[in-house]
C-alpha cells in the first residue's frame, strides 16, 4: 500500500504534532476520506497468485523485502492499513525504525520478551514494576525455563551495572546469555527513575559481540518528556491504554526500536496472535492528534498540584519524578533524561491503610480506579490493587506502603481539582 510518508515541507523537517494529522495516509485511496476509514476486514484479496506467494515470501521471512517494496496486504493478523498507518505514526515520536502495535501493553511486553528469551537465559529487570510486568518476570518466565533477577536499583546504578555483569557471566556458564535487560522508569508507583545512560554502559561493558538489548517501559513519560533511543535504548514498550489513547475508551500497547530486533518481535507477534484489531487502531490515531495538548494540560496541572500539595500537613512526602523531595541523584538523572515530570505522582500519607482509604473514598472529582493517562483524573492505593501480589519484603524494598496513594492527573481545572484533594485529605484527621 503506497502511502505519504515524507517528514519535510521542503528543507523544513515537520514536527510530531504536524505528522499525526496525516503522515503515512492518502486520501486518494480512500475515495478522498480526510481520515483513514476502518478497514474492519479480516483478509485481503490478491490481485494475482504471484502477489500472494511474494507477499508471503516476505512475510514469513522466506527472503529480503526489496528496498522499494512494500508488506504486501494479506490477513489482519499480519498486517491491516489501520495498524501500519497508526505503526508508522508511532514511530514518528520515538525515532523509531519501526514501531509494531498489540492488543494491550502487556500482550506487548510478553511478546517481546518470548522473542528476545529462551531456555537458560536471563532477564534483568528494574524494581519496582507495574504489577503485570513483574507476575511475567517472576512467575510466568521462570516455568518456561529463564531465570529473572529482580534489581532495586539506587541512583548511581551501580546495583543494576554488577546485577548485569554477574547474569551475564552466570548464564553463559550454564550456555544461556543474559538475553535483555528490562527498565521501567519512571517507575511505577513510586516514580523513580533509572539512569538509560548507565544502564546502556554497563550492558556495553560485557564486550559482547551480540548485547543484550536494553528495553525501555517508556508509559508514564512517553512519548513527549522522555527520549528512550536517544540514551542508548533499543526497544520501547508502550501501554497506548494510557497517555496515547487518553480517554480510558481502550487497550492497546505497542513496541518500537531497531529494525533487526524489531523484525523477531513481529514474528512473535504473527504467530502468537496479540495484534490489535483495526478499530482500536483507528481511535488511536485519532487521539495522536491532540496527544501533545493533552499531555501538556495534565502536565501542568500535576507540577501545579505538587507545588500546592508539598508540605501539607497530612503529607509524608509527594513522589514526583526527579521533584524536589528526590535525592540529588535522582534529580541529575531528571536534568539528564527527561524534559517534563509527567502528570502521575504519588502521595505518601502521614498513617497507613485506614488512613489512605478515608481519604480516597471522599475523593469526588478524582475517580477511584486503577491506569492513568486519561482526560479525567484518578487516583488508587498501589499496595492494595496493582501491586497487591507483591510480598511484604518486596513492598518494603520498592518503598510501596499501606499509605501510598497514586495520583493521575486530567485536564479538568487545577483548582476544582486541589479543592477535592484538600476536603479529601480533611478526613483523615
Amino acid at each position: 500500500m503506497n502511502r505519504h510518508r515524507s517528514r519535510t515541507l521542503g528543507d523544513r523537517p515537520l514536527s510530531p504534532e504536524t505528522l499525526m494529522m496525516g503522515y503515512g495516509y492518502d486520501p486518494a485511496l480512500s475515495e478522498g476520506s480526510i481520515k483513514a476509514p476502518i478497514f474492519q476486514t479480516s483478509t485481503f484479496v490478491f490481485k494475482s497468485a504471484e502477489d500472494g506467494k511474494r507477499f508471503f515470501e516476505v512475510a514469513y521471512g522466506l527472503r529480503e523485502r526489496d528496498p522499494d517494496e512494500a508488506l504486501g496486504l494479506i490477513y489482519s493478523r499480519i498486517n491491516n492499513p489501520n495498524l501500519e498507518i497508526l505503526e508508522d505514526r508511532l514511530a514518528v515520536w520515538d525515532g523509531a525504525d519501526k514501531a509494531l502495535v498489540f492488543s494491550s501493553g502487556m500482550a506487548a511486553i510478553s511478546t517481546t520478551i518470548l522473542a528476545l528469551s529462551r531456555p537458560n537465559d536471563i532477564v534483568v529487570y528494574t524494581a519496582p514494576a507495574y504489577g503485570g510486568t513483574e507476575y511475567l518476570f517472576d512467575r510466568i518466565l521462570p516455568r518456561m525455563g529463564v531465570e529473572t533477577v529482580s534489581v532495586a536499583d539506587a541512583d548511581g546504578g551501580e546495583g543494576l551495572a554488577r546485577a548485569v555483569g554477574e547474569a551475564a557471566a552466570r548464564a553463559a556458564a550454564r550456555g544461556g546469555r543474559l538475553a535483555a535487560v528490562y527498565v521501567e522508569t519512571p517507575a511505577n508507583p513510586t516514580n523513580q527513575l533509572i539512569d538509560l545512560a548507565a544502564a546502556a554502559a554497563a550492558i556495553k561493558a560485557l564486550g559482547q559481540a551480540e548485547p543484550p538489548p536494553l528495553v525501555v517501559d517508556n508509559t508514564f513519560l512517553g512519548p513527549l518528556w522522555q527520549k528512550p533511543l536517544q540514551h542508548g535504548a533499543d526497544l520501547i514498550l508502550y501501554s497506548l491504554t494510557k497517555y496515547v489513547g487518553g480517554h480510558s475508551d481502550l487497550i492497546a500497547g505497542a513496541c518500537m526500536g531497531r529494525a533487526d530486533l524489531m523484525g523477531r518481535v513481529a514474528e512473535m507477534r504473527t504467530i502468537c496472535g496479540a495484534v490489535t484489531d483495526p478499530h482500536t487502531a483507528w481511535l488511536l490515531m485519532r487521539s495522536l492528534e491532540t496527544l501533545h495538548i493533552r499531555m501538556e494540560r495534565s502536565q501542568a496541572n500535576a507540577v501545579e498540584l505538587v507545588r500546592r500539595l508539598r508540605g501539607h500537613a497530612r503529607i509524608e512526602a509527594v513522589l514526583d519524578a526527579g521533584g524536589a523531595e528526590s535525592s540529588p541523584g535522582q534529580r541529575a538523572i531528571f536534568a539528564r533524561q527527561c524534559s517534563g515530570p509527567g502528570s502521575t505522582f504519588s502521595l505518601r500519607l502521614k498513617g497507613g491503610e485506614a488512613e489512605a482509604f478515608r481519604m480516597l473514598n471522599a475523593l469526588r472529582l478524582f475517580k477511584l480506579a486503577v491506569s492513568l493517562g486519561g482526560t479525567e483524573s484518578l487516583a488508587s492505593h498501589p499496595s492494595s490493587t496493582t501491586h497487591s501480589d507483591y510480598s511484604p519484603e518486596a513492598k518494603a524494598r520498592c518503598g510501596i506502603g499501606d499509605n501510598l496513594v497514586r495520583l493521575s492527573v486530567g485536564i479538568e481545572h487545577v483548582d476544582d481539582l486541589y479543592a477535592d484533594l484538600e476536603q479529601a485529605l480533611a478526613r483523615i484527621g
